[in-house]
């Protein structure tokens, strides 16, 4: 069996190999199994889901999956991942299940694991889950009246709403926001935030039918929350992908504000009010260098690690850091929640438009963006990209035409067969030119 656990937990197309039923069925047995292992006698998971057709048939299968091995099930319905996060702690729950693909079509469906402080599962953790999957079932097979018992939790959605309206307790009577839910999992509570905060909200992509979950809506396509912005002269608006642990903004005047804008505006804010902790920012190699350039006018540090919230995370947890996140939107802001939320990422940006009394246009004129190109190349293996022939050449001879003033990154993606060419530069024209060459080498060689 390959390696099942990517940087964003299990992910594939549902209930075609390996994200079948009964993978599901496995996973739910041996997460009790090694929790178990690490000191709890009676295991009890939360486990919740966006809204894409497949998300019941993998729950209930994850469900059978945990009783059977004798651990109890809290169920939370359709909720935003970071929603699941929070219940996790706060239903003491040594783990917990979220049954997404994220920003993926609805196709696709994923496995990802909390731990009981409601950040992503310990690596050592997924390893022994991985060995347990390869050897033979010596998960506990409970009989009796140790049979673990399925919890309906009602409260759920409740819960999470009465917390990011605690988080920050705003005032926003008078405005007008526009929100894109993707039809997923924030189509009930991202109304339902803003409007008790005072709110009107002009809501798109908040009647999901299974199969329409990132169909051209939230925030992979924010072109479409802009018009609606511009048409309906909203101030804001605030766009979520499908499992709701991003944002990407419109701001006054319709322009597009993504991670980068969010963090730069963020962080100045937070360092000027003394808040802003270890005065750093963590994020990844993918941020744009106009942040860099933004953050170092104000001197604070920005640290960078390789793609993955996770990472960021990590190495937020090592430094103190209380800010971080990346270019799409992912932002960990860790005094409110352990996890990205793009709900309370708005909230945390409308805060400083609150306190600041600037628009969020103002506000993002602090940052000046590069020229950035992002080209996906679908591949069929992922080999070192030193393996691939004239790639390095070319990239040697592109760095040495920008000379300092623009970078290169090639990686491969941890959740889809890709590989991204990203390349930023003064002159937007010739950089797109550079990308579409390397990008061709590397599907000449791996597509």
């Amino acid at each position: 069996m390959s390696r099942l656990f990517g940087t964003d937990g299990i992910r594939g197309v549902a209930n075609v190999e390996p994200l079948t039923p009964e993978l599901a069925f496995r996973v739910g047995r041996q997460l009790v199994a090694t929790l178990g292992e690490h000191g709890t006698e009676r295991v009890r998971v939360v486990i919740g889901r966006d809204t894409r057709i497949s998300g019941e048939l993998l729950e209930s299968a994850m469900v059978a999956g945990v009783l059977s091995a004798g651990g109890e099930c809290y169920s939370v319905g359709v909720l935003p991942t970071p929603g699941i996060a929070l219940l996790t702690r706060a239903l003491e729950a040594q783990g917990g299940i979220v049954l997404s693909a994220s920003h993926n079509s609805y196709e696709d469906n994923g496995i990802k694991l909390f731990s009981a402080q409601g950040t992503k599962f310990p690596d050592a953790w997924e390893d022994e889950i991985e060995r347990r999957l390869t050897g033979d079932d010596t998960a506990p097979r409970a009989h009796g009246k140790h049979i673990g018992r399925l919890h309906v939790y009602e409260r759920a959605e409740q819960y999470y709403v009465d917390y990011l309206c605690r988080c920050f307790p705003l005032d926003l009577a008078g405005l007008t926001i526009a929100i894109d839910c993707a039809h997923g999992a924030t189509h009930r509570v991202a109304p339902s935030v803003f409007r008790r905060l005072g709110a009107r909200v002009v809501a798109l992509g908040a009647k999901p039918d299974g199969v329409n979950i990132n169909a051209g809506v939230g925030a992979l396509f924010p072109q479409t929350l802009q018009k609606k912005v511009q048409a309906t002269g909203a101030e804001l608006g605030f766009a979520f992908d499908g499992d709701g642990d991003r944002l990407i903004s419109i701001d006054n005047l319709g322009e597009i504000r993504d991670g980068d804008y969010a963090l730069a505006i963020s962080a100045r804010h937070m360092a000027r009010g003394h808040r802003l902790k270890g005065n750093c920012v963590v994020t990844t190699v993918m941020a744009n260098l106009g942040l860099d350039e933004a953050l170092g006018a104000a001197g604070i540090d920005v640290v960078k690690t390789q793609v993955g919230d996770r990472y960021v995370h990590e190495e937020m947890q090592r430094r103190g850091a209380n800010l971080g996140g990346e270019q799409s939107g992912h932002l960990l802001f860790l005094d409110h929640a352990p996890a990205g939320d793009g709900i309370l990422s708005a909230l945390a940006l409308l805060s400083v438009v609150r306190e600041s009394g600037e628009s969020l246009a103002t506000l993002a004129s602090c940052m000046r963006k590069f020229p950035q190109v992002l080209v996906n190349v679908p591949v069929r293996t992922k080999p070192p990209f030193d393996a691939v022939d004239g790639l390095t050449e070319r990239v040697s001879a592109f760095e040495r035409e920008m000379n300092g003033s623009g970078r290169v990154l090639i990686r491969y993606s941890g959740t889809e067969s890709l590989a991204r060419v990203m390349i930023e530069g003064a002159d937007g024209e010739r950089i797109q030119v550079m990308a579409d060459e390397l990008a061709g080498v590397i599907r000449s060689q791996l597509s």
